[in-house]
């Protein structure tokens, strides 16, 4: 097969799985978008996706992305593009102008900052929390235990629009307690959208209410080294 129909007929089995998932877990298959992580892939792998009908994508890098993806949005309005990758201070209005979902809020400065851009722009795309359910010392996100004071914080005197929780579990982790916890954050948050679960283990994560899977190599195949 070609890369085109390679894509394509990933995309088909990675679908085909979520609804296999969805309807195990006694939940509407529509409940849960498929984020195609495209970080590091070419242009026209992207475009294959899109031509396979997939409108949703994942990008870690602002610079990347906008790279990658004016061109694209022009021929593609409906294309919908979120943040998934840590995201620094000074990026913030690159960020607000390009992406429609933010999925990596982690910290006072950032949401501040992200704040001051929403109102500047006049653009409010939605953002989520990422919480660090692992508390690894080398990866972003609010800890557990810190999370219920800072969605309050970002919710209320910075007036952010967040609408979820979004994680990354321990990679050598039973991954099920991470979205345990997550999901558990969300209910007493009254957040309904959870974006958790990647190539390895995103069936365990639509079990725990997973509402956006990010699946990069089951889609595109290995990720590309970046240069």
């Amino acid at each position: 097969m070609s890369d085109a129909a390679t894509i394509a007929a990933h995309l088909a089995a990675v679908r085909a799985r979520i609804a296999a998932a969805a309807r195990a877990a006694g939940r509407d298959p529509d409940a849960v978008a498929l984020v195609a992580v495209s970080k590091t892939q070419p242009e026209a792998a992207v475009a294959a996706a899109i031509a396979a009908g997939q409108h949703l994508f994942g990008e870690n890098r602002v610079q990347e992305a906008e790279a990658k993806f004016r061109a694209l949005k022009e021929r593609t309005p409906d294309l919908r593009l979120h943040l998934i990758g840590p995201l620094q201070t000074n990026k913030a209005g690159d960020a607000i102008a390009i992406f429609d979902a933010i999925e990596t809020v982690d910290r006072p400065r950032l949401a501040a900052a992200l704040a001051r851009e929403m109102e500047r722009q006049g653009r409010r795309p939605p953002c989520f929390i990422e919480v660090n359910t692992g508390a690894e010392p080398q990866k972003a996100g609010v800890l557990p235990e810190a999370a219920d004071a800072f969605i309050a914080e970002c919710r209320g005197p910075l007036g952010l629009p967040v609408v979820g929780l979004m994680c990354i579990p321990p990679e050598h982790e039973e991954p099920a307690p991470h979205f345990a916890l997550l999901r558990e954050i969300g209910r007493r948050n009254e957040l309904a959208a959870l974006s958790m679960g990647m190539s390895a283990d995103f069936e365990i994560a639509i079990r725990f209410g997973a509402t956006l899977v990010r699946v990069g190599t089951a889609v595109f195949g290995p990720r590309r080294a970046q240069s």
